[in-house]
């Protein structure tokens, strides 16, 4: 069972692969996410249900969740091991006897990056390029569950999505914990530009390449050089923004200001004018003023952003913002509410914009597919997921784009 972000999923693929390779039977693996405080409750109440559910089965605990609080988790006595992230998906890492804990010092021990050949019953190849995060913004407990920053070879990366392609993936996405950090500890210090670029070239079969979250304070030059001109790179940038305001940028320890995110989004517009992007926010941080809130609020429509992904604020343990002064729990979901609804209008402005456009989007299920901008794409017909169609956007529905008249490319 998998909680949080793609990185995980890509990693519940190897640990799937490592328990099959080492006989693991019989066995339910929880791979946490510790983001969130409702992240947490919501591993422990899957744990007890599968305790009820499978009453024989070996539980075990590992992922973010687990390497920052073992001790919490195994507490509970429906839980058999908890394993750390360093090793999750190592050999033998699953297997009965040893300690019931196997949680080390991630800081010192690091974690390996898994290559995965795909996620199960999904539309998209996933590659796992980097983990870990040598920032400490004031919020997140994530460098405690992943340790620093640590990056894949460029050439390990590229053999992954050439494999992908040549299993049949008309996209493949990259992923990580902080995307452009990858490089700073690799010889000769690339940077994500230089791989994207090297993927494009030596995977030219690959027709779609996509970007997960990225840092808005770091975007180099070759990678906003590559969305201007490369069609196989996906128009779609996702930004970690958190707030729209620059005194509570500077209490998070955020990496850039207000104005910095603006003409980041800016730039890649001039680049690639039919670029759409999302971002992240937290609703209610610490000593935030209804004036910041505002501040929030308005970057949304001044940024032309499509897709919200909006966190009420939620104390992490040991971390700077949960020793500062907190909002009523009722004001921070309140204004958590406010910012999805923000939101929901930009979706429906992103949507307008879509009708008449020819989209060329990758089927996920039946009847719906994701365009090169990641916007949803309802169509009748049964389509098997991967594939590509394209057609004319006519209307949407508030949430995804209605395509008419498709015909399958690939």
């Amino acid at each position: 069972m998998t909680f949080g972000c793609r990185l995980n999923a890509c990693e519940s693929e190897a640990i799937r692969d490592r328990a099959n390779a080492d006989g693991l039977t019989d066995a339910v693996v929880f791979n946490t996410c510790a983001v969130t405080a409702e992240a947490v409750r919501q591993a422990r109440q899957a744990i007890r249900k599968a305790r009820r559910e499978r009453p024989s089965a070996r539980l075990i605990v590992t992922g973010c969740a687990a390497q920052i609080d073992p001790e919490a988790f195994a507490a509970m006595g429906e839980v058999d091991v908890v394993v750390g992230n360093a090793r999750k998906a190592g050999p033998g890492a699953l297997s009965d006897g040893g300690p019931r804990i196997r949680v080390g010092d991630i800081m010192a021990e690091g974690a390996d990056i898994p290559a995965v050949s795909g996620l199960t019953s999904r539309a998209r190849g996933y590659v796992a390029i980097q983990t870990g995060c040598d920032h400490r913004c004031t919020f997140c407990v994530i460098p405690y569950g992943r340790g620093n920053s640590r990056s894949q070879p460029a050439e390990a990366i590229v053999s992954q999505v050439r494999d992908l392609a040549a299993s049949g993936y008309a996209e493949v996405v990259l992923t990580g914990v902080d995307l452009t950090s990858w490089g700073a500890d690799l010889a000769g210090r690339p940077v994500l530009g230089d791989l994207i670029g090297q993927i494009l070239y030596d995977a030219p079969d690959l027709p779609r390449l996509r970007l997960s979250s990225i840092d808005a304070a770091e975007i180099d030059a070759s990678l906003l050089a590559l969305m201007g001109s490369e069609p196989r790179l996906m128009p779609h940038l996702h930004l970690s923004l958190q707030s729209g305001d620059d005194l509570i940028l500077k209490r998070m320890k955020r990496r850039h200001a207000r104005a910095e995110a603006l003409e980041l989004v800016a730039a890649v517009r001039r680049a690639r004018p039919e670029v759409a992007f999302g971002a992240d926010f937290i609703a209610g941080f610490p000593t935030e003023t209804e004036a910041a809130f505002d501040n929030t609020l308005a970057l949304v429509e001044e940024a032309g952003l499509a897709f919200l992904h909006v966190f009420p604020f939620s104390p992490r343990p040991g971390t700077p913002a949960a020793r500062m002064p907190q909002h009523p729990v009722e004001l921070v979901r309140a204004r958590a509410r406010r910012l999805r609804a923000a939101g929901e209008a930009a979706l429906t402005r992103h949507l307008d914009r879509q009708i008449g456009r020819r989209l060329v989007a990758l089927v996920e299920r039946a009847g719906r597919a994701r365009a090169e901008n990641f916007t949803e794409v309802a169509f009748d017909g049964d389509v098997a997921p991967g594939r590509l169609i394209a057609g004319l956007a006519t209307g949407h529905d508030g949430r995804c784009a209605r395509l008419t008249h498709w015909e399958m490319l690939a």
